[in-house]
């Protein structure tokens, strides 16, 4: 897509930090870190999200995350690394081409990453098994 920010920064008509490239993936130093090494797994094609993404490339991005992991937390000795994906606005994703975060952590970081943990009621639990189906 022709307007689409990471798309021209995937292909490298932008110019960017780059880490790592391949005919599918490049991926990249984010501008705007959370933490020292955070980085960004880019497909070279438009996928708006995990839904639009094909199961090969989903599983191809998986495991580059997981050497990517793995380099990154070596390298920067890291204490901790988070891989986080979001999918549409609700969930905080700000740029609508799928995108995977890759964040070392380190002890007293200060980036926040979390939730506050709710309760699984037995009916909000049945509700869920029986509205969520696998195809």
């Amino acid at each position: 897509m022709d307007d689409c920010i990471f798309c021209r920064i995937a292909n490298g008509e932008i110019p960017s930090a780059t880490l790592f490239e391949d005919d599918d993936f490049r991926v990249i130093l984010d501008l705007g870190p959370a933490t020292k090494g955070h980085a960004l797994i880019l497909p070279k094609q438009h996928y708006a999200n995990i839904y639009e993404l094909p199961e090969e490339l989903a599983s191809k991005a998986i495991l580059l995350a997981k050497k990517m992991a793995e380099a990154m937390s070596e390298g920067l000795e890291a204490d901790g690394f988070n891989i986080v994906q979001n999918n549409g606005e609700a969930a905080g994703q700000t740029v609508f081409h799928f995108h995977m975060h890759l964040i070392p952590r380190y002890e007293k970081d200060g980036a926040g990453i979390g939730w506050k943990p709710g309760k699984l009621t037995d009916e909000i639990k049945e509700e869920i098994l029986n509205k969520v189906k696998v195809k």
